[in-house]
């Protein structure tokens, strides 16, 4: 799933080629993508984008006042052309859930691999008009950001931090890599308790996830939509590596899997050298 790196990413490669174009058309490959039926699509034909931006894990395009905004989901991708195909998206034919057509015969589609959907596409006149923008909570990267207020979001939270920190209404743009990411270079047990943390892990805590998050989005900057999702995997020290080597300390990267998820971490350098129960593995191998 992209996170905020790749989609502030995604929002910078579209500003670069997209503003000041005018929509000549926009197509439904799949008509459950779109979530809004006033405005209609057809009404961002025939008018200018603006700008560009990004809501948590959300692209906004501002379309001469009305915003086409869409959210890519776990399977979903942003796929760029320079010259568009002269034929149309035929609905449930193609992975293809919307086309977006440009005056200098550019575009882009919004595809969705696999069977379990959730890209979703939203025409507005405010982009917190969409119910999970309106609930968001601060972005990460943000000024208004502070050690402060993050103290403030973990006070009184009984939760595990890694939930916490994928809450896109307590933090937005977060998701399951970056968390296993963040968490693994602060040394914490994903499995912490949030109102547990000292003052020094919240310190450290703060200044991690900041690091990660700028890095992640120095790093994906300039690069061609194509080629974000492998510069994130190349990025990664534990998530998505389970059975390989930690590159800090040596040891093993395990996995915790769930229903339809799972997170990674280092034993050394995150649970003082305890492996954490996996309980799906553990009803399999009863």
């Amino acid at each position: 799933m992209p996170e905020l790196p790749e989609v502030q990413a995604l929002v910078d490669f579209l500003d670069g080629r997209v503003v000041g174009r005018v929509v000549t058309d926009v197509e439904l490959g799949s008509i459950a993508v779109l979530k809004t039926f006033n405005p209609p699509p057809d009404s961002l034909i025939g008018r200018p984008i603006d700008g560009t931006a990004r809501h948590g894990k959300f692209i906004d395009l501002d379309v001469d006042g009305t915003h086409l905004v869409f959210h890519l989901a776990r399977a979903g991708w942003l796929r760029f052309s320079e010259k568009m195909p002269t034929t149309r998206v035929r609905p449930g034919k193609s992975p293809i859930a919307l086309r977006v057509r440009l005056d200098d015969d550019s575009g882009f589609d919004l595809t969705e691999a696999g069977t379990k959907k959730g890209l979703a596409a939203y025409v507005v006149d405010d982009p917190q008009e969409v119910p999970a923008i309106a609930t968001l909570g601060p972005d990460p990267l943000g000024e208004d950001f502070t050690r402060e207020l993050f103290g403030q979001i973990l006070a009184g939270k009984r939760t595990q931090i890694k939930g916490l920190l994928r809450s896109q209404g307590t933090i937005a743009g977060v998701g399951n890599a970056y968390s296993d990411e963040i968490l693994h270079a602060a040394r914490l047990s994903p499995f912490a308790i949030a109102d547990k943390l000292t003052e020094e892990q919240v310190d450290t805590l703060y200044a991690v996830l900041r690091e990660i998050l700028q890095g992640a989005v120095a790093h994906s900057s300039g690069k061609p939509a194509a080629e974000l999702k492998d510069a994130k995997r190349k990025g990664m020290a534990v998530h998505g590596r389970t059975g390989q080597e930690c590159p800090v300390c040596g040891d093993t990267v395990r996995e915790v899997s769930f229903a339809d998820t799972s997170l990674q971490y280092c034993p050394t350098c995150q649970t003082g050298g305890k492996p954490l129960a996996d309980r799906r593995m553990s009803r399999l191998l009863k």
